[in-house]
């Protein structure tokens, strides 16, 4: 189990206990149909649910709790894509937009990867939703300049998305150029 402490977050593992306050969260329209996986609605069985595979996932996933309360205030990680590279992802609870929580959150799982040895990461969003591709943005992703159309759960359809892309310690770089 993987745990990272930044000035007013605690990234910790989900525990059963936690079903219902994260439930509780989650449970915002707005934020699931921003999501790819997390259906609509979402209740305590799914939560219950996610809160099992995070404790059996082979890429570390965390909740976001504030330090100063333990208030769960959200949820980021690490998952495959069905191309084999590992994409970054999060949620932040509606009460708690705009207030930075989610850069603070993604740059400590973010270090978390780096000591893991990963290269590359990716990332998206769907396109009505920028501000989630300004907080990719302010953590290092680039635009890749694709887009395609991704399903989401939430929305029960396919929704156009936007990719990005993270050069971890130059290592994407160093081997595209030995191979030029």
């Amino acid at each position: 189990m993987m745990f990272a402490v930044t000035q007013r977050l605690l990234l910790r593992p989900g525990w059963q206990d936690d079903a219902p306050v994260l439930a509780r969260k989650i449970a915002d329209e707005k934020i699931v149909r921003n999501l790819a996986r997390a259906p609509w609605p979402y209740g305590l069985e799914e939560a219950a649910a996610h809160l099992e595979r995070m404790q059996t996932a082979e890429l570390p996933s965390f909740l976001i709790t504030r330090r100063d309360n333990a208030d769960i205030i959200g949820a980021c990680g690490f998952g495959y894509e069905p191309s084999g590279e590992i994409e970054f992802g999060y949620w932040i609870a509606r009460d708690h937009w705009g207030q930075g929580y989610a850069t603070e959150a993604g740059r400590a799982a973010l270090d978390i990867s780096r000591t893991l040895g990963w290269d590359k990461i990716v990332g998206g969003h769907f396109i009505d939703n920028p501000a989630s591709g300004r907080v990719l943005e302010k953590l290092g992703f680039v635009p890749t300049g694709a887009r395609v159309m991704r399903h989401s759960c939430g929305r029960g359809g396919e929704a156009m998305c936007e990719l990005y892309s993270l050069d971890l310690n130059g290592a994407v770089a160093r081997t595209e150029a030995a191979a030029a």
